[in-house]
């Protein structure tokens, strides 16, 4: 019987797609988790998944074929054609990411872009990063290691940086509620399918059908 699985296995992630997704899950988590008083973990870890993301964007043009965004970028008809066939439990089944997931994964790049550009906005208003305004910037700021200085940015917080937060805020966490949406996607997919996706993230193999 495992052989007959092994068989009906096709390689369909790439190693590069592979790591950019674990990367992306530990260091948002990170990130997420770290997101107060100038956290240096979560400075660092922002600017890595801003790096992660321009990879992710490049790749989905000259990456593998299932990698690339021609290949899981469906009409808005098929997608909704999609999710009703999921009421029949038996969807068509998609090598790739489905219709659906085509759409999430466009939506989760998407939020994490707001999330990490908003994030340097706010570390712009405060004189560092690649978006203040003063010429003499730096990519992490002295803040980070001097708390006596973080204080000082505290009372002399603007308007604009406070905007900028609350957006950044927004953005992360609506970011964290595409996730929980396409975990649960994923749960789903997988049952309709009879495939573990988790582990297809890992190995990189999914079933032919």
């Amino acid at each position: 019987m495992s052989i007959q699985i092994q068989k009906n296995e096709v390689k369909v992630w790439d190693i590069l797609i592979r790591v950019f997704h674990w990367s992306l899950v530990f260091s948002f988590v990170v990130a997420y988790f770290t997101g107060d008083d100038d956290n240096p973990w979560h400075i660092y870890f922002g600017y890595g998944i801003a790096g992660l993301i321009v990879f992710r964007i490049i790749w989905g043009f000259i990456g593998s074929k299932h990698a690339r965004f021609s290949d899981f970028v469906y009409s808005p008809s098929k997608v909704i054609e999609y999710i009703k066939s999921l009421a029949t439990t038996h969807p068509k089944h998609y090598l790739g990411h489905n219709p659906a997931g085509g759409y999430m994964v466009l939506a989760l790049l998407f939020m994490l872009i707001i999330t990490t550009v908003t994030g340097l906005k706010v570390y712009g208003v405060e004189g560092h990063g690649p978006l203040a305004g003063d010429i003499n910037i730096s990519l992490i700021s002295d803040a980070v290691a001097d708390d006596d200085e973080h204080e000082e940015h505290e009372k002399g917080e603007s308007a604009e940086e406070e905007f900028w937060e609350e957006v950044h805020e927004l953005a992360s966490n609506l970011t964290v509620l595409l996730i929980l949406i396409h975990i649960a996607g994923v749960i789903v997919s997988g049952r309709l399918h009879k495939e573990n996706l988790i582990k297809a993230m890992f190995t990189g193999k999914k079933n032919k059908s």
